[in-house]
């Protein structure tokens, strides 16, 4: 089976990608704590997120994202997909895809 090769353009387009837009499209639910008020990085937004059965806490700046109860975090849309849902990245890029982001 070939292999298929996302293009560089498309993977660069994904990692800039504002983590909170893509909270709001691809997350079941996704709503911003409007009272959160960020200690160091002025643009951050708290996020309360679920993608079927799992919750999250997280933070978003740019592509940036940081989940506060996990503890861990990363940048792009990519890396968002597989943290929220727990997939590896050949499913995240075809999730991403399926999405139309």
């Amino acid at each position: 089976m070939a292999r298929q090769l996302v293009d560089n353009s498309v993977l660069s387009h994904w990692r800039a990608l504002d983590a909170a837009r893509v909270l709001t499209r691809l997350a079941d639910h996704a709503k911003e704590d409007v009272s959160f008020t960020p200690n160091t990085a002025l643009m951050t937004t708290r996020w309360h997120a679920r993608f079927g059965a799992r919750e999250f806490e997280l933070l978003c700046n740019g592509p940036k994202f940081f989940d506060t109860r996990a503890g861990t975090g990363g940048g792009g849309a990519v890396d968002l997909v597989i943290h929220c849902l727990g997939i590896d990245f050949k499913a995240a890029v075809q999730y991403l895809q399926r999405k139309n982001l």
